[in-house]
């Protein structure tokens, strides 16, 4: 095989260490998709970004695969690849994904916007995933879901957010979910925090498809379409979130922490 580039880029951070890390690996044309995978696990980042020229609407395909298995949607992996791939006098950058459309990652002064598609969710009861996320039941305001599978827990405030203690291992019995614990908040105006055991990612340091989830919920509840957020991981993340029509913007910076060579074999 050949000699493959290898991006390691701090999403959502304005310094190294900070925010979420993914791994972007431009290619000529698309590998098996075993081989894909083969190369994410061996990353063993949240997720692992590959791009390929595209035609047409957009400059590049683009797809992300965790330790475990392909994502439908990864926010903070296209913003990293729209910071590594942008070109010096570019504005922006857009991507065709398989299931989430085309994606846009353009630059707002010091950082970028990225545009996602705004994936609002509807009331639904989750008790196995109430169940195992360590919680009070009574800091539960509510419970919703989206049809990719994105399950969402707003509780009370940002301390019950923070208390949070989930059993992964039951957690994950869901299958391939991306649970979302958020309330207002006092760090910023909402807060969240997000888990994902079934993709191979025990909690998710800042999670860009988590806001395109709850960003329309917070719109409708707080009044306001633009507002600060705060992921509340152990990195954390600081990002801005506005709500534009179907389309969900999120603004942050990137760090690039790692430039290499891939080097494959077989």
């Amino acid at each position: 095989m050949t000699r493959l580039p290898f991006f390691q880029v701090d999403a959502f951070a304005d310094r190294p260490f900070t925010g979420n890390p993914a791994a972007v690996m431009p290619l000529g044309a698309w590998l098996p998709d075993d081989v894909l995978q083969a190369i994410a696990a061996e990353n063993n980042l949240s997720e692992t970004a590959f791009t390929v020229p595209a035609e047409g609407d957009a400059d590049y395909e683009l797809r992300w695969f965790t330790p475990v298995n392909e994502a439908v949607m990864c926010g903070h992996a296209t913003l990293a690849s729209g910071h590594a791939l942008l070109k010096a006098g570019d504005h922006r950058i857009r991507f065709r994904t398989r299931r989430a459309g085309v994606l846009e990652v353009a630059r707002d002064g010091e950082g970028y916007a990225l545009s996602l598609p705004a994936w609002a969710p509807h009331p639904r009861p989750l008790p196995h995933i109430v169940a195992a996320l360590g919680i009070d039941p009574g800091d539960v305001v509510e419970t919703l879901w989206h049809q990719h599978d994105y399950g969402v827990v707003v509780l009370s405030d940002e301390a019950a957010v923070r208390a949070c203690r989930p059993d992964f291992a039951q957690l994950a019995t869901a299958g391939d979910w991306l649970t979302i614990v958020t309330a207002q908040g006092e760090t910023a105006e909402i807060v969240s925090r997000a888990f994902a055991p079934g993709a191979g990612i025990d909690e998710d340091p800042v999670t860009g498809s988590a806001h395109a989830v709850i960003g329309p919920y917070w719109a409708e509840k707080l009044g306001r379409t633009r507002f600060e957020a705060y992921q509340a991981s152990a990195r954390g993340g600081h990002l801005t979130c506005s709500v534009e029509g179907d389309r969900v913007v999120l603004r942050g910076s990137c760090v690039t922490v790692i430039e290499g060579i891939f080097i494959p074999q077989g």
